[in-house]
């Protein structure tokens, strides 16, 4: 659990670090940086800085001169301080904690490549007896060499090959050091994606040797496509995971907190440094694009008061900023405590 403290904690002080370095690089004096909510049980001034570690770990924040998300109507126009500067200046030290979180989770899928990535190989552990491959021929131990004169090296290859649709497949298979050319005709098959939502897939009935593996190592230009891809496809998954959760296409029985995120991050990292790497770059992937949602309180709520005010040359109501800002808190807190309510249940069950 200490592992998943730590994690936890680096990727909010990541996210809030990018607020920093960007109020700073506009000339915004900085109160106060903490990682935690609440009482500030540490607390070591560097430069004009307060740097903290408060009670509550469950997030953190930047304190800048001029901005207090409880009282709107609390400003200060000197020149260092957050509203003396332009709306663009303050959309971008808004927007400066999400792109940290991107940022990161591009480093942290970049350094899995430099570490190498455990890739299953094409070794069967097990052939289900009243499916396709079994009745074919295929056999507990064989290797899946290829489908269709497609070359099989790892087991997505095997998947990508079959999943698609229903047709004859030309698979060879090597078994005691002889290739075995077999015709094996896919069934269908209904599953639930990572959504809940059942989709139709082609299976033969087989499934692959976790244990049996290769380490791949890549490149710096395969690293930076891999780590680019991943950070996006990541992005994807967690946007399109809010949507159907809005949508109610998701149970918000499925809606995790923080206790199950530290409890999950702590299982993954001792399943090695790979896995741990990828969980939390998703996490900071997680972090990066909920904070971009237009609630106040969060980034994006910030972004979309100051894009009005760029866009009408005058800032928004404080009245209703003050009571939009209450409103997106109460609806944090009502998703934090249902995220825990769902995370007990979970840990009871």
């Amino acid at each position: 659990m200490l592992i998943a403290l730590l994690v936890f904690s680096f990727l909010i002080f990541f996210h809030e670090l990018g607020h920093f370095l960007a109020a700073r690089f506009f000339g915004v004096h900085v109160e106060v940086f903490s990682i935690g909510f609440g009482k500030r049980i540490l607390t070591k001034k560097f430069g004009a800085t307060e740097w903290s570690i408060s009670l509550i770990p469950l997030g953190g924040y930047v304190r800048m001169k001029g901005q207090d998300d409880s009282d709107p109507s609390l400003k200060s126009y000197d020149e260092d301080s957050y509203n003396a500067k332009t709306p663009f200046q303050r959309i971008i030290i808004s927007l400066a904690g999400p792109f940290a979180n991107f940022l990161l989770a591009f480093l942290l899928y970049l350094s899995m490549t430099f570490i190498g990535l455990p890739k299953i190989l094409t070794t069967l552990a097990d052939v289900n007896t009243t499916h396709p491959a079994y009745k074919a021929g295929i056999r507990t131990g064989d290797t899946i060499t290829s489908i269709n004169g497609t070359p099989t090296i790892y087991w997505e290859d095997v998947s990508q090959n079959i999943h698609q649709e229903a047709k004859l497949l030309n698979v060879t298979v090597l078994r005691e050091g002889q290739y075995i050319d077999l015709k094996i005709m896919p069934i269908e098959y209904k599953t639930k994606n990572r959504f809940g939502e059942i989709k139709t897939r082609y299976i033969i009935g087989v499934s692959a040797d976790q244990k049996v593996t290769q380490t791949i190592h890549y490149t710096l230009e395969n690293g930076l496509d891999y780590a680019y891809n991943k950070t996006i496809d990541s992005s994807m998954y967690i946007f399109n995971s809010l949507k159907k959760l809005v949508m109610g296409e998701i149970p918000l029985e499925n809606l995790g907190g923080p206790v199950g995120i530290l409890n999950v991050t702590s299982q993954v990292s001792q399943m090695g440094i790979v896995f741990l790497l990828a969980f939390a770059a998703l996490i900071s992937v997680n972090l990066g694009v909920i904070n971009l949602l237009p609630i106040p309180a969060l980034d994006g709520g910030h972004v979309m008061f100051h894009t009005y005010e760029l866009i009408s040359k005058k800032p928004a109501n404080e009245d209703i900023m003050f009571k939009l800002t209450l409103l997106g808190w109460s609806i944090l807190l009502s998703l934090m405590l249902l995220g825990l309510y769902n995370d007990i249940n979970r840990l009871l069950e």
